[in-house]
């Protein structure tokens, strides 16, 4: 699809994770405005340091851990496990659910933490602690003046929190707001109105990346 004939993206998660993404999505017009800033809060650090295994649910609990030192992760997906690695970790990997890492978490030979957010999708059956807080922010100006037009925008969401952001910035939209969730919890969570709803088949970057090609893809049908 020609470039002049693609909706933009609307890039809601924290920066980094946002750059990341629009990086594998060739020369896809863009804009990126989080609705959540992460930011570490106090914790009990000997607590992680001294764990036996970790359970991590996001690539942004990893560094709280400390040195891996060989220990075991149990981690949900394919880039919170390459986060962990890099980290020392000798990693289990889920299927990019919550529920997908029950399994490994009952098969696991020691005990396990589980550092998280201070919002959750699901609890699991682990001892945890909050390391980080997902705070929202505001849509930046560039973003409310895409969302004022007239053309469709694509909106891709990572998670249930930022869903339910989101759903809280665009109240007011006059662009027609084409969502895109990474799985039924996320969509589930967007509380405003879109013209279109697309569901990836997997909850990885691959699938949401195929995901949004498909809904922009509608336009020509």
């Amino acid at each position: 699809m020609p470039t002049r004939m693609r909706p933009t993206l609307l890039l809601t998660r924290p920066h980094e994770d946002a750059r990341r993404f629009l990086a594998t999505m060739g020369d896809w017009p863009a804009v990126i405005s989080p609705v959540m800033r992460i930011e570490p809060v106090a914790h009990d650090g000997a607590m992680l340091r001294d764990a036996a295994g970790l359970v991590f649910t996001s690539g942004h609990a990893v560094a709280a851990a400390g040195p891996g030192r060989g220990r075991p992760a149990i981690c949900v997906g394919g880039r919170t496990a390459d986060i962990a690695r890099a980290a020392g970790f000798d990693v289990t990997e889920g299927a990019g659910r919550a529920d997908s890492l029950l399994p490994l978490i009952h098969a696991a030979a020691v005990p396990l933490v589980h550092p998280h957010g201070r919002h959750v999708a699901r609890a699991l059956p682990v001892p945890g602690i909050v390391v980080y807080d997902q705070v929202p922010q505001p849509l930046n100006a560039t973003a409310r003046t895409l969302l004022a037009g007239d053309a469709p925008v694509i909106a891709p969401v990572f998670s249930p929190r930022s869903a339910d952001l989101l759903s809280q910035a665009v109240a007011d939209a006059r662009a027609p707001l084409w969502l895109v969730a990474i799985s039924d919890a996320a969509r589930a969570a967007f509380h405003s109105r879109a013209a279109r709803v697309e569901t990836a088949c997997r909850p990885d970057g691959q699938a949401m990346r195929d995901a949004i090609r498909r809904i922009a893809r509608q336009e020509q049908s």
